[in-house]
């Protein structure tokens, strides 16, 4: 009877395969990671500035309430004028006061046309 001896099963690993797979990964995040760009504002926190504050001139105010109306020095402003107003200020700096219960959207929106034009603003709370 030719009964054939059965060969042992080797308990190795070859981790030459595996090492090969981590690597591709990390090579692939990276390069992922750095294509990503955040969809997000610019925020300038607190902190120490090399540009001195400009402090001869009172700041102007655009307001928002809480039915998302803009008010700007008091006058009510409409939402179209909004873009211009806020273009006639380039240079300058101005503050949002929004209300406690003010829409985020309305702003988000005065803080992003701030962003595009380059006007400096300060976010602050509201005369409530």
């Amino acid at each position: 009877m030719g009964l054939k001896k059965r060969g042992k099963v080797s308990a190795e690993f070859s981790m030459s395969s595996l090492t090969d797979i981590i690597f591709l990964l990390l090579i692939f995040f990276m390069l992922t990671s750095s294509l990503v760009s955040p969809n997000a504002l610019n925020l300038k926190m607190p902190g120490k500035s090399s540009v001195p504050a400009s402090t001869s001139k009172a700041l102007q105010k655009i307001s928002i309430t809480k039915t998302g109306s803009y008010k700007y020095e008091g006058a009510s402003v409409p939402s179209s004028a909004l873009s211009d107003l806020i273009k006639g200020m380039k240079g300058e700096r101005f503050i949002i006061a929004p209300d406690r219960e003010a829409p985020v959207e309305k702003v988000v929106r005065v803080m992003d046309l701030a962003m595009k034009y380059n006007v400096e603003t300060v976010l602050a709370a509201a005369d409530n």
